[in-house]
């Protein structure tokens, strides 16, 4: 059985992804309790999981499921500190979406 697919999205992208699981790559805004923001290109509001320990000002990449409210409930979330370079990362999630045949079906 193959894994299930996670595409790499930004903020932008929500809409087209609702009740699908994703990849997101952002920076930590806030946290209040049991959501926090990111911001991937755009805020998103994130519903957390037990297991999610995140950092503001923290990059995070979390894999979640998109739901109707474009809110973004966590599976796993990983801490990947201060140092990324969101301009590249997310020129990587256009590259994706514009070749999408290769990285995930519709």
């Amino acid at each position: 059985m193959s894994e299930p697919q996670t595409p790499r999205i930004l903020a932008p992208h929500l809409q087209s992804f609702q009740h699908r699981l994703v990849r997101m790559l952002g920076k930590v805004v806030q946290l209040r309790g049991d959501r926090a923001i990111i911001d991937a290109g755009g805020n998103v509001d994130v519903i957390l999981n037990r297991d999610s320990h995140l950092a503001v000002g923290h990059a995070v990449e979390i894999i979640g499921k998109v739901d109707g409210n474009l809110h973004v409930k966590v599976v796993a979330a990983t801490d990947f500190g201060t140092e990324i370079d969101f301009n590249a990362a997310n020129a990587v999630v256009e590259a994706t979406h514009r070749h999408k045949e290769i990285f995930y079906e519709d």
